[in-house]
């Protein structure tokens, strides 16, 4: 289940729940709200599963980018041997073979670019959910132990 959707059920129990008058607190019904508590904890191990695939997948990129560019050079490399046998032209090949490898790291280092900058932002945006919603658990809990350790008014 999706983390948001939980933390928006959490948020319609909060505000279904009784507000205490003259106080600044709310009862809610316990036990579906240890329910959502649990639904969350099994979310979250499904999102960082989704970090993991995102991290697989820039592994695969990189892999793609490094084959690409492998081959790029191995392509180099041969037009570089058949033009060698002409002398005239022996120059103009090593440098355009120096181009195609030269462009080849760029684009492996720009793919490598964007798929760092992409999993960082994915990470960085479950960090920061994660962050907040553990913010959210953390101050329910610290309100019921609070409202607990009051005890009946």
């Amino acid at each position: 289940m999706d983390i948001l959707h939980l933390v928006d059920r959490l948020e319609e129990l909060f505000n279904s729940g009784f507000h205490i008058p003259l106080t600044n607190e709310t009862a809610v019904n316990e036990e579906r709200f240890l329910e959502l508590i649990d639904q969350l904890r099994i979310a979250i191990p499904e999102e960082v599963k989704k970090a993991q695939q995102v991290m697989t997948q820039k592994e695969r990129y990189l892999a793609q980018a490094q084959e690409e560019a492998q081959r790029t050079v191995n392509i180099a490399r041969e037009r570089v041997e058949s033009l060698v046998q002409h002398d005239s032209i022996t120059s103009a090949a090593e440098g355009r073979a120096e181009q195609i490898v030269q462009q080849a790291r760029e684009d492996a280092a720009s793919i490598r670019g964007e798929a760092d900058e992409y999993v960082l932002e994915s990470l960085s945006r479950l960090e920061a959910e994660m962050s907040r919603l553990l913010l959210q658990v953390r101050n329910g809990i610290a309100k019921l132990n609070d409202e607990r350790a009051a005890g009946p008014e």
